[in-house]
């Protein structure tokens, strides 16, 4: 089944991957603390803008607590902005969400979500039809197609006594849904995030 792009968190964890029959060449970079989704050097110029994005960010809010936001299009900065902030996950979701609104290409795709704490998760998706902002405690996904509207999701990193943003970014990788590409994984515990990336055969 093809689901398109997809976010899984749950409290502590979460992971984003690209899957894509459009624009295959792709990674995740790490630019200085942020994971960034970028072309491949050898890939077909495009002037599409819904390519290249920040995908993983860590931020601090004000009182000092450590955040990982994760999504799929430019959407992800000022969410990360609005919790440096200072505004409640979910405002801090909703409100670009519904400013940005689903990307305007041939799909109408949603843009998705989630911020992680060490203790709370929250997962957001604007489609043409709806914006959903839920509070989670358990790992649950939302993507850009079939399933868009947050459901649980069973992500094994997630159960680890010790969760590993690696293992969160190569399980959701090598889930078993059409056409991956890339991933990023976050764990947040009180001593802060930790982006990790897996490109498959890129390493």
């Amino acid at each position: 089944m093809y689901v398109g792009r997809f976010v899984v968190v749950a409290p502590g964890i979460g992971a984003y991957r690209v899957s894509s029959r459009s624009f295959p060449d792709r990674r995740v970079l790490d630019r200085d603390g942020t994971l960034t989704v970028g072309p491949t050097p050898d890939a077909p110029e495009t002037e599409n803008p819904y390519v290249s994005y920040n995908c993983a960010r860590a931020v601090r809010t004000p009182a000092d607590e450590p955040l990982a936001v994760v999504g799929n299009g430019s959407h992800v900065d000022p969410i990360a902005e609005k919790l440096e902030f200072g505004y409640p996950a979910r405002d801090a979701l909703a409100t670009p969400l519904l400013a940005l609104d689903f990307e305007k290409d041939d799909y109408d795709t949603p843009r998705i979500a989630g911020v992680v704490g060490a203790e709370t998760a929250t997962i957001g998706v604007v489609r043409r039809d709806a914006l959903l902002v839920e509070a989670v405690d358990e790992p649950t996904i939302v993507a850009t197609y079939e399933t868009d509207s947050p459901e649980p999701y069973p992500l094994a990193a997630a159960a680890a006594d010790a969760p590993d943003a690696g293992e969160a970014a190569s399980e959701v990788l090598d889930a078993d849904f059409e056409h991956p590409v890339c991933a990023a994984g976050a764990t947040v515990d009180g001593d802060g995030v930790t982006l990790a990336f897996d490109n498959g055969d890129d390493g």
